[in-house]
């Protein structure tokens, strides 16, 4: 079942992009984990898989050594900074840098895996992410410590239906847009999820992360997937 649902959100994925006039290849698919045993993770990933999303430390770092080493795992939750030892070795990339001291704490001599700053658009106080005002100072300290930024990330509100995401996805797009003539290594926007992932597409999604739709529901309560 999971190999016929992933055949299923590429197809949606494909006839997204092709509304828009983008390529299919140009959206990175994350098959959101968190919660799932290593059979169903096998079962993606002989199905094709390779790009996994967890939301905390410890999961990712019980699940990853047991699992194929070309896995490329996401980190996609929010990670408090003394965690980011625990997910820094397994990640490929970090898709909620929201702060100064994570950044410090992420950065190590021999380097760091790449990140995308989590943006709160709406404002939300109940949600993680950098205000947008925010954004340029934490690129600023990125470059400054050697991180490499790669773009932006966003978690909309809570929305009565997917046509009701677009405008927050607008907004991050149009956020990194003003930030390319300076930092034109943002290239990535990681936004959409199993709700809403075609309009992220038709926004300029770069990454989606979708979840329930691949897996089914596992029961977490939080709104990443």
């Amino acid at each position: 079942m999971v190999a016929k649902r992933l055949s299923e959100i590429r197809e949606r994925v494909s006839a997204a992009a092709g509304r828009v006039g983008r390529r299919p290849s140009e959206v990175t698919l994350v098959a959101v984990s968190k919660g799932h045993p290593a059979d169903a993770i096998l079962e993606a990933y002989d199905a094709g898989q390779r790009d996994f999303g967890e939301n905390r430390a410890a999961e990712l770092a019980a699940k990853a050594p047991g699992l194929p080493q070309d896995i490329r795992w996401h980190f996609i939750g929010s990670l408090q900074t003394r965690q980011a030892k625990i997910a820094r070795p397994h990640t490929h990339l970090l898709h909620s840098l929201d702060r100064v001291r994570l950044a410090n704490s992420w950065v190590t001599e021999e380097g760091a895996p790449p990140v995308l700053l989590q943006v709160n658009v709406a404002g939300e106080t109940q949600k993680h992410g950098a205000e947008p005002a925010q954004v340029e100072e934490l690129l600023a300290h990125a470059d400054e410590i050697g991180l490499a930024c790669r773009g932006l990330m966003v978690i909309p509100p809570f929305a009565a239906t997917p046509e009701d995401s677009r405008k927050w996805f607008a907004i991050l797009s149009e956020i990194r847009d003003g930030l390319l003539a300076t930092h034109p290594h943002l290239t990535d926007l990681s936004m959409g999820m199993t709700d809403d992932f075609e309009v992220a597409i038709e926004e300029g999604a770069t990454i989606i992360r979708v979840g329930r739709a691949i897996f089914e529901a596992s029961g977490d309560p939080t709104t990443i997937d």
